[in-house]
């Protein structure tokens, strides 16, 4: 489980490009970081995760992690 700090401070460190979302290309940079969002959302690939939760363009934002967090009910 983890607090809303404890995530947003997660996907800052994935949102390389600082554009507020994390694309596919940042989720695969960083294998070790996938696997904890893929924990903490129930999730089992950065692919399913932006097919189901995210943008058109392949991206997800933290407003949008957030909600599919609390939904696996792993936010503090």
């Amino acid at each position: 489980m983890a607090t809303e700090q404890e995530l947003q401070s997660l996907f800052n460190t994935l949102d390389t490009d600082r554009d507020g979302k994390v694309s596919i290309n940042e989720l695969f940079l960083s294998p070790g970081l996938s696997a904890i969002i893929s924990a903490e959302t129930g999730v089992s690939s950065p692919q399913e995760l932006l097919g189901m939760y995210g943008d058109q363009d392949g991206s997800i934002t933290f407003e949008q992690l957030k909600k599919v967090v609390e939904e696996a009910g792993n936010l503090n």
